[in-house]
Protein backbone atom coordinates (compact mmCIF):
# COMPACT_ATOMS: atom_id res chain seq x y z
CA UNK A 1 0.00 0.00 0.00
CA UNK A 2 1.11 3.23 -0.66
CA UNK A 3 1.56 6.59 1.10
CA UNK A 4 -1.32 8.38 0.44
CA UNK A 5 -3.90 5.23 0.17
CA UNK A 6 -2.61 4.96 4.12
CA UNK A 7 -3.69 8.32 4.91
CA UNK A 8 -6.51 8.42 2.87
CA UNK A 9 -7.41 5.27 4.70
CA UNK A 10 -7.01 6.54 7.97
CA UNK A 11 -9.31 9.37 7.13
CA UNK A 12 -11.76 7.64 6.08
CA UNK A 13 -11.50 5.27 8.84
CA UNK A 14 -11.54 8.53 11.86
CA UNK A 15 -14.34 10.24 9.84
CA UNK A 16 -16.48 6.98 9.63
CA UNK A 17 -16.35 6.27 13.10
CA UNK A 18 -15.74 9.77 14.94
CA UNK A 19 -18.10 11.90 12.57
CA UNK A 20 -21.50 10.49 12.41
CA UNK A 21 -24.36 13.29 12.72
CA UNK A 22 -25.76 13.32 15.83
CA UNK A 23 -29.10 15.63 17.06
CA UNK A 24 -31.39 16.46 14.45
CA UNK A 25 -30.90 17.91 11.19
CA UNK A 26 -30.71 21.40 10.69
CA UNK A 27 -31.31 22.70 7.16
CA UNK A 28 -29.64 25.17 5.92
CA UNK A 29 -30.58 27.90 2.65
CA UNK A 30 -29.59 27.01 -0.69
CA UNK A 31 -29.56 28.68 -3.85
CA UNK A 32 -32.41 28.81 -6.28
CA UNK A 33 -31.99 26.89 -9.54
CA UNK A 34 -33.66 29.51 -11.72
CA UNK A 35 -34.92 32.55 -11.73
CA UNK A 36 -38.62 32.95 -10.38
CA UNK A 37 -39.42 34.90 -14.26
CA UNK A 38 -39.56 33.70 -17.62
CA UNK A 39 -36.48 34.57 -19.45
CA UNK A 40 -34.40 34.27 -22.89
CA UNK A 41 -31.06 32.67 -22.33
CA UNK A 42 -28.65 30.54 -24.00
CA UNK A 43 -28.75 26.79 -23.28
CA UNK A 44 -26.96 23.47 -24.78
CA UNK A 45 -28.30 20.86 -27.12
CA UNK A 46 -26.44 17.60 -26.72
CA UNK A 47 -27.46 15.41 -29.70
CA UNK A 48 -26.76 12.03 -29.95
CA UNK A 49 -28.04 8.91 -31.86
CA UNK A 50 -30.51 8.39 -29.58
CA UNK A 51 -32.06 11.94 -30.04
CA UNK A 52 -31.36 15.31 -28.52
CA UNK A 53 -31.26 16.45 -25.12
CA UNK A 54 -31.72 20.57 -23.62
CA UNK A 55 -29.05 21.44 -20.81
CA UNK A 56 -29.70 24.55 -18.74
CA UNK A 57 -27.82 26.48 -16.86
CA UNK A 58 -27.15 27.38 -13.20
CA UNK A 59 -26.45 31.14 -12.81
CA UNK A 60 -24.46 30.83 -9.24
CA UNK A 61 -22.32 28.67 -11.41
CA UNK A 62 -21.03 31.20 -13.30
CA UNK A 63 -16.93 30.11 -14.34
CA UNK A 64 -18.47 26.46 -15.33
CA UNK A 65 -21.67 27.84 -17.62
CA UNK A 66 -19.54 30.02 -19.58
CA UNK A 67 -16.78 27.32 -19.79
CA UNK A 68 -19.35 24.75 -21.43
CA UNK A 69 -20.51 27.73 -23.56
CA UNK A 70 -17.19 28.61 -25.02
CA UNK A 71 -16.49 24.77 -25.30
CA UNK A 72 -19.29 24.10 -27.08
CA UNK A 73 -19.50 27.41 -29.27
CA UNK A 74 -16.07 26.29 -30.80
CA UNK A 75 -16.90 22.72 -31.68
CA UNK A 76 -14.48 21.26 -28.79
CA UNK A 77 -17.06 18.19 -27.97
CA UNK A 78 -18.29 17.46 -31.53
CA UNK A 79 -17.22 14.23 -32.05
CA UNK A 80 -16.20 12.97 -28.42
CA UNK A 81 -18.08 9.93 -27.30
CA UNK A 82 -19.78 9.16 -23.59
CA UNK A 83 -16.44 7.10 -22.51
CA UNK A 84 -17.79 6.01 -19.05
CA UNK A 85 -21.27 4.79 -18.81
CA UNK A 86 -22.29 3.46 -15.32
CA UNK A 87 -25.94 2.44 -15.18
CA UNK A 88 -27.38 3.54 -11.92
CA UNK A 89 -24.91 6.08 -11.57
CA UNK A 90 -23.79 8.66 -14.78
CA UNK A 91 -23.42 9.11 -18.07
CA UNK A 92 -19.72 10.74 -18.25
CA UNK A 93 -18.36 12.89 -22.00
CA UNK A 94 -16.35 15.77 -22.81
CA UNK A 95 -13.17 14.21 -23.54
CA UNK A 96 -11.11 14.90 -26.26
CA UNK A 97 -9.33 11.25 -25.99
CA UNK A 98 -12.62 9.68 -26.48
CA UNK A 99 -12.53 10.53 -30.34
CA UNK A 100 -9.95 7.50 -31.09
CA UNK A 101 -9.85 3.95 -30.28
CA UNK A 102 -7.28 4.25 -27.43
CA UNK A 103 -9.55 3.34 -24.63
CA UNK A 104 -6.28 3.41 -22.29
CA UNK A 105 -6.52 7.20 -22.82
CA UNK A 106 -9.97 7.47 -21.88
CA UNK A 107 -10.48 10.30 -19.08
CA UNK A 108 -7.33 12.03 -19.49
CA UNK A 109 -7.69 14.72 -21.83
CA UNK A 110 -9.22 18.29 -21.83
CA UNK A 111 -8.38 21.92 -23.29
CA UNK A 112 -5.00 22.35 -20.91
CA UNK A 113 -7.27 23.86 -17.78
CA UNK A 114 -8.76 23.13 -14.73
CA UNK A 115 -11.40 25.47 -13.54
CA UNK A 116 -11.92 26.36 -9.82
CA UNK A 117 -14.91 24.75 -7.89
CA UNK A 118 -18.56 26.44 -7.88
CA UNK A 119 -19.85 24.11 -5.19
CA UNK A 120 -23.21 25.48 -4.15
CA UNK A 121 -25.54 24.14 -1.70
CA UNK A 122 -29.13 23.15 -3.53
CA UNK A 123 -27.67 22.25 -6.56
CA UNK A 124 -28.25 18.57 -6.27
CA UNK A 125 -26.78 15.05 -7.71
CA UNK A 126 -30.66 14.61 -9.00
CA UNK A 127 -30.87 12.96 -12.15
CA UNK A 128 -30.53 14.73 -15.23
CA UNK A 129 -27.84 17.15 -13.27
CA UNK A 130 -25.06 17.92 -14.99
CA UNK A 131 -21.55 18.37 -13.17
CA UNK A 132 -18.15 18.32 -13.97
CA UNK A 133 -15.78 15.25 -13.51
CA UNK A 134 -12.44 16.11 -11.66
CA UNK A 135 -9.47 14.49 -10.47
CA UNK A 136 -9.98 12.97 -6.63
CA UNK A 137 -8.79 15.04 -3.36
CA UNK A 138 -6.04 13.25 -2.91
CA UNK A 139 -3.99 15.11 -5.79
CA UNK A 140 -6.73 17.58 -6.18
CA UNK A 141 -7.66 19.09 -2.68
CA UNK A 142 -9.37 21.99 -3.82
CA UNK A 143 -12.01 20.24 -6.34
CA UNK A 144 -10.73 21.77 -9.07
CA UNK A 145 -13.08 20.62 -12.17
CA UNK A 146 -11.87 19.58 -15.55
CA UNK A 147 -11.30 22.33 -18.38
CA UNK A 148 -14.22 19.61 -20.30
CA UNK A 149 -15.15 16.71 -18.62
CA UNK A 150 -18.51 16.29 -17.13
CA UNK A 151 -21.31 13.63 -16.47
CA UNK A 152 -24.98 13.84 -16.44
CA UNK A 153 -26.71 11.75 -13.12
CA UNK A 154 -28.68 8.85 -13.91
CA UNK A 155 -28.77 7.12 -10.46
CA UNK A 156 -32.06 5.82 -8.98
CA UNK A 157 -34.99 6.26 -6.76
CA UNK A 158 -34.32 6.02 -3.22
CA UNK A 159 -35.92 5.57 -0.12
CA UNK A 160 -36.34 8.12 2.91
CA UNK A 161 -33.72 5.26 4.50
CA UNK A 162 -31.38 5.75 1.38
CA UNK A 163 -31.54 9.57 1.50
CA UNK A 164 -30.36 9.63 5.06
CA UNK A 165 -27.75 7.26 4.89
CA UNK A 166 -26.21 8.74 1.21
CA UNK A 167 -26.48 12.34 3.10
CA UNK A 168 -24.27 11.02 6.25
CA UNK A 169 -21.75 9.68 3.81
CA UNK A 170 -21.49 12.51 1.49
CA UNK A 171 -21.00 14.67 4.57
CA UNK A 172 -18.21 12.31 5.19
CA UNK A 173 -16.73 12.58 2.16
CA UNK A 174 -16.55 16.96 2.22
CA UNK A 175 -14.83 15.68 5.95
CA UNK A 176 -12.59 13.33 4.48
CA UNK A 177 -12.15 15.99 1.59
CA UNK A 178 -11.36 18.94 4.34
CA UNK A 179 -8.98 16.80 6.14
CA UNK A 180 -6.63 16.29 3.03
CA UNK A 181 -6.65 19.43 2.23
CA UNK A 182 -5.53 20.67 5.37
CA UNK A 183 -2.81 18.02 5.50
CA UNK A 184 -1.80 19.53 1.64
CA UNK A 185 -1.49 22.70 2.32
CA UNK A 186 2.18 24.28 2.83
CA UNK A 187 1.37 26.18 5.70
CA UNK A 188 1.00 22.76 7.50
CA UNK A 189 4.02 21.44 6.20
CA UNK A 190 4.59 19.94 9.68
CA UNK A 191 1.95 18.11 10.05
CA UNK A 192 2.89 16.33 6.36
CA UNK A 193 6.43 15.70 7.94
CA UNK A 194 5.24 14.31 10.99
CA UNK A 195 2.86 12.28 8.44
CA UNK A 196 5.41 11.12 6.11
CA UNK A 197 7.40 9.95 9.10
CA UNK A 198 5.07 7.17 10.23
CA UNK A 199 4.05 6.35 7.13
CA UNK A 200 7.85 5.84 6.51
CA UNK A 201 7.95 3.73 9.96
CA UNK A 202 5.15 1.76 9.00
CA UNK A 203 2.94 2.79 11.99
CA UNK A 204 -0.76 3.66 10.60
CA UNK A 205 -1.71 4.07 14.62
CA UNK A 206 0.50 7.66 14.55
CA UNK A 207 -0.96 8.46 11.34
CA UNK A 208 -4.41 8.06 12.52
CA UNK A 209 -3.93 9.89 16.06
CA UNK A 210 -2.41 12.83 13.92
CA UNK A 211 -5.81 12.47 11.53
CA UNK A 212 -7.56 12.77 14.86
CA UNK A 213 -5.60 15.57 15.96
CA UNK A 214 -6.21 18.04 13.06
CA UNK A 215 -9.81 17.19 12.29
CA UNK A 216 -11.20 20.16 14.54
CA UNK A 217 -9.00 22.25 12.82
CA UNK A 218 -9.58 21.21 9.64
CA UNK A 219 -13.67 20.88 9.67
CA UNK A 220 -14.49 23.94 12.24
CA UNK A 221 -15.93 26.22 9.79
CA UNK A 222 -18.09 23.05 7.87
CA UNK A 223 -21.24 23.25 8.07
CA UNK A 224 -23.14 19.79 7.21
CA UNK A 225 -25.36 19.41 4.12
CA UNK A 226 -28.89 18.74 4.68
CA UNK A 227 -32.00 18.42 2.55
CA UNK A 228 -34.69 20.18 2.20
CA UNK A 229 -38.18 18.30 2.00
CA UNK A 230 -38.41 18.98 -1.62
CA UNK A 231 -35.30 18.13 -1.98
CA UNK A 232 -35.65 14.49 -0.23
CA UNK A 233 -39.04 14.03 -2.58
CA UNK A 234 -36.42 14.28 -5.55
CA UNK A 235 -34.21 12.20 -4.80
CA UNK A 236 -36.83 9.66 -3.57
CA UNK A 237 -39.29 10.62 -7.22
CA UNK A 238 -36.98 11.58 -9.86
CA UNK A 239 -33.61 9.33 -8.33
CA UNK A 240 -30.11 10.52 -8.25
CA UNK A 241 -26.89 9.57 -6.61
CA UNK A 242 -27.05 11.85 -3.24
CA UNK A 243 -23.08 11.24 -1.77
CA UNK A 244 -21.81 13.27 -4.18
CA UNK A 245 -23.17 16.43 -3.16
CA UNK A 246 -20.71 19.15 -1.85
CA UNK A 247 -17.96 17.29 -3.27
CA UNK A 248 -18.68 17.85 -7.44
CA UNK A 249 -20.19 21.16 -9.27
CA UNK A 250 -23.09 20.62 -10.51
CA UNK A 251 -23.75 23.29 -13.01
CA UNK A 252 -27.10 23.15 -14.71
CA UNK A 253 -29.20 20.24 -15.46
CA UNK A 254 -31.03 18.99 -18.22
CA UNK A 255 -34.95 20.21 -19.25
CA UNK A 256 -36.22 17.99 -22.07
CA UNK A 257 -34.91 14.63 -23.40
CA UNK A 258 -34.17 13.26 -19.57
CA UNK A 259 -35.05 9.68 -20.91
CA UNK A 260 -32.10 9.63 -23.67
CA UNK A 261 -29.88 9.50 -20.30
CA UNK A 262 -32.07 6.34 -19.12
CA UNK A 263 -31.37 4.87 -22.73
CA UNK A 264 -27.59 5.50 -22.84
CA UNK A 265 -27.30 4.65 -19.49
CA UNK A 266 -28.20 0.89 -20.14
CA UNK A 267 -26.39 0.68 -23.19
CA UNK A 268 -23.61 -2.97 -23.28
CA UNK A 269 -20.21 -1.52 -21.59
CA UNK A 270 -16.67 -2.88 -21.70
CA UNK A 271 -13.31 -2.36 -20.14
CA UNK A 272 -13.53 0.53 -18.57
CA UNK A 273 -16.90 1.12 -18.55
CA UNK A 274 -16.77 2.27 -21.83
CA UNK A 275 -19.65 1.42 -24.15
CA UNK A 276 -19.24 -1.32 -26.21
CA UNK A 277 -20.21 1.12 -29.64
CA UNK A 278 -19.19 4.55 -29.38
CA UNK A 279 -22.10 6.98 -29.09
CA UNK A 280 -20.99 10.74 -30.42
CA UNK A 281 -22.23 13.69 -29.55
CA UNK A 282 -22.33 16.70 -30.96
CA UNK A 283 -23.46 19.97 -28.58
CA UNK A 284 -24.67 23.01 -29.86
CA UNK A 285 -25.72 26.74 -28.21
CA UNK A 286 -29.44 27.31 -29.23
CA UNK A 287 -31.45 30.22 -27.13
CA UNK A 288 -34.40 29.60 -25.84
CA UNK A 289 -37.35 31.19 -23.89
CA UNK A 290 -37.83 29.07 -20.59
CA UNK A 291 -40.56 29.58 -17.71
CA UNK A 292 -39.60 29.68 -14.27
CA UNK A 293 -40.73 25.95 -13.96
CA UNK A 294 -37.70 24.58 -16.85
CA UNK A 295 -40.71 24.53 -19.67
CA UNK A 296 -39.32 25.97 -22.92
CA UNK A 297 -41.30 28.70 -24.39
CA UNK A 298 -39.86 29.64 -27.71
CA UNK A 299 -36.85 28.71 -29.92
CA UNK A 300 -35.14 30.77 -31.83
Amino acid sequence: MNASSLVKLCIIAFVTINCAPQGQEVETSTAPLFPTETRTEEVAVLSTSYGDMVIRFYDQTPEHKANFIKLAKEGFYDSTTFHRVIEGFMIQGGDPNSKDDDIRNDGQGGPGYTLPAEIVRGYIHKKGAIAAARMGDNVNPEKRSSGSQFYLVHGRKRTERDVNQLLEQANNNIRQGLITAYVEDPKNADVKARIDEAMTNGNSGVVSEIVREITPLATEDFEPLSYSPKEREIYMKQGGVPYLDGSYTVFGEVIEGLALVDSIAEVRTGFGDRPAEDIPMTVRIQTMTIAPDGTIVERY
